[in-house]
């Protein structure tokens, strides 16, 4: 199963992200033991993806698990195990594959390499998300436009 991961969830599984739950860590912790094992990864073919989780976790691997899913990254980003999309940037942090809809205006730039290799993909891969709300707030209008959205977290559940 092909899988995109917001870098929110290397941050949540690796306990840098305070406002996470004990349930949410160990879902994220789940998530990417399940992705390493089994999943495919996608990300795009400039180091975009990768450079952010490298600013944000550690490259050895240790001590959390979002530092393991890196180190799995760095190793397998050449094999089957990732697929590399190509992305077209046109300014910083915007992107020719990102939707030019007025729902999506401010949408938060640094999140849109995500939605671009979602849209990317042939087999427009689901968004895995942990605690950020920006994609929750956006997800009908990402939806509208063929993006999909895995949550985590009951943090971000829908609430009736």
């Amino acid at each position: 199963m092909y899988q995109i991961v917001d870098t929110n969830v290397l941050l949540v599984a690796s306990k840098k992200a305070p406002q996470a739950s004990e349930y949410c860590e160990l879902a994220c912790e789940k998530y990417l033991q399940n992705l390493m094992n089994a999943g495919v990864l996608v990300i795009d073919n400039q180091w975009l993806i990768i450079k952010e989780y490298m600013h944000k976790n550690s490259q050895t691997g240790q001590p959390y698990a979002g530092d393991a899913f890196l180190k799995w990254v760095l190793t397998h980003q050449a094999t089957k195990r990732c697929e590399k999309v190509p992305i077209t940037k046109i300014a910083e942090n915007d992107f020719a594959e990102f939707p030019k809809s007025p729902s999506l205006e401010k949408f938060d730039p640094s999140d849109r390499k995500f939605v671009a290799v979602a849209l990317t993909h042939p087999a427009k891969p689901a968004i895995a998300n942990a605690v950020d709300s920006d994609w929750r707030n956006y997800e009908i209008a990402l939806a509208d436009h063929g993006v999909s959205l895995n949550f985590l977290c009951p943090e971000l559940a829908v609430k009736n």
